[in-house]
């Protein structure tokens, strides 16, 4: 019989970034934090990922942004945030005095605004990584979207590469015809860790009304749905980077978690579920404890990329 008496160590390392344990929030589902502290105990979480944060603030996209589907939610938020000056002056305070990690989560138009960001926040305290958002369009070339072409996501990796030393993660987008030809140019370019999946585009229609539910139309599509489509990308993405990859995309609870774990994700990152139950965070990482225990696993490392095929 294991022995469940042991606590095992839960701590992991992302490409220079260490987190006391493997579960990290994903950005745009948990505010800036400090919105979730009457929740749960922030300072369990291994990290918390920002909202994500533009040059300048932004508006983000007219109502409705929000559409429940089956299993999960469409939405068109927009990137409304406050712009990385504001979030320094008026959401670091709090943040900074939390025992976790901090990871910006960064936006932009153009290779140079990304740059411009990054250059902002290195060296500031309490920042512990840079989450780079390649999902938005690229407005010198016409709108494609930074993560769907390799070379744009090796321009604008690079230009954020040289503007900070600090850990640098790569949010990945779903859609692209291969995702792993993008995580391999990222990785070139710099990038100590890659992340996804970010959303899948969807839409959704009134048929009442015969118009769109979202004011955007289209929205990306998050939750419980998407969960098998991240774990396959995931785990061939962890077969051609030797850079730490970590895993988002519908996890609901420790078992969701772990299956990302064994298949090879390095990390997780909780989202959708955080509207649900907004301490979801907390009973994934106990639960993840609890399996380690109960199988006399005394590391999380051991259970990483260890899928029997």
């Amino acid at each position: 019989m294991a022995d469940t008496s042991i606590f095992p160590n839960t701590a992991v390392n992302l490409g220079g970034l260490t987190l006391k344990n493997p579960v990290m929030t994903a950005s745009g589902t948990f505010g800036y934090g400090e919105e979730f502290a009457g929740y749960l105990d922030l300072n369990r979480l291994g990290a918390i990922i920002t909202k994500g944060l533009s040059l300048e603030p932004k508006a983000g996209n007219p109502p409705p942004r929000i559409i429940e589907t089956a299993a999960g939610m469409l939405n068109a938020i927009g990137l409304e945030n406050v712009g990385i000056c504001a979030f320094l002056e008026k959401k670091m305070p709090f943040l900074s005095t939390l025992n976790t990690a901090v990871v910006a989560n960064i936006l932009g138009e153009t290779p140079e605004q990304y740059a411009r960001i990054a250059e902002i926040i290195d060296g500031k305290e309490h920042i512990a990584a840079i989450e780079v958002n390649i999902s938005c369009p690229n407005i010198k070339a016409g709108g494609v979207s930074f993560g769907t072409d390799p070379g744009l996501a090796h321009e604008v990796t690079s230009a954020v590469r040289e503007k900070t030393s600090i850990p640098l993660i790569v949010k990945l987008t779903p859609n692209v015809t291969d995702i792993r030809a993008i995580a391999r140019r990222v990785e070139i370019a710099g990038a100590d860790a890659v992340s996804l999946i970010n959303t899948l585009m969807g839409m959704s229609i009134d048929i009442a009304t015969r118009r769109p539910n979202l004011g955007n139309v289209t929205g990306g599509l998050s939750g419980p749905a998407i969960k098998p489509v991240a774990l396959r990308l995931v785990w061939e993405t962890v077969q051609e980077v030797s850079i730490p990859v970590i895993g988002i995309g519908g996890i609901a609870s420790a078992a969701d978690a772990l299956e990302f774990l064994i298949a090879g994700a390095r990390a997780v990152q909780v989202g959708t579920a955080n509207f649900v139950n907004p301490g979801i965070t907390v009973e994934i990482i106990d639960g993840i404890v609890s399996y380690l225990a109960q199988r006399g696993i005394n590391d999380v490392n051991d259970i990483i990329g260890t899928l029997r095929i």
